[in-house]
């Protein structure tokens, strides 16, 4: 993976996140995906999977709920990449409605492994809240 691609990837991700649309979520990740929301989590494992967990469908711990749209922004680059492994950091900001007050801004750090045809194979997920949010 080259720095582009992964920031493309980066951008789909966050316009997925936005759209809440089944299939680009699922255009993101490999069909057997392992996806982290923390890292000590059992991954959520495979595209369906991951796909419902992002909309809040099934039985998936630690998944979140929705955002209501307008509510959220995010911005994702990565930082370090080797061959197929790559690591991005970025904020994912939360508003208390749309163009309304933050109420909460995360750092995160995503470790991510792709597979041949650029879909996210592992992912996992580190992310702090800022205190002076």
């Amino acid at each position: 993976m080259t720095r582009d691609e992964v920031s493309r990837w980066l951008d789909r991700y966050i316009e997925a996140w936005k759209s809440y649309d089944r299939e680009q979520i699922a255009a993101l990740f490999s069909d057997d995906v392992k996806y982290r929301y923390h890292p000590y989590d059992e991954p959520v494992t495979g595209r369906q999977a991951v796909v419902e967990s992002w909309l809040g469908e099934g039985d998936h711990e630690d998944a979140s709920e929705r955002d209501v749209e307008g509510t959220y922004e995010a911005s994702y680059r990565p930082v370090a990449i080797d061959g197929e492994v790559a690591v991005a950091i970025g904020t994912s900001t939360y508003y208390d409605s749309p163009g309304g007050k933050v109420t909460d801004i995360y750092d995160n750090c995503f470790v991510m492994h792709f597979d041949d045809d650029g879909r996210c194979l592992e992912f996992t997920e580190w992310f702090m809240q800022r205190p002076d949010a």
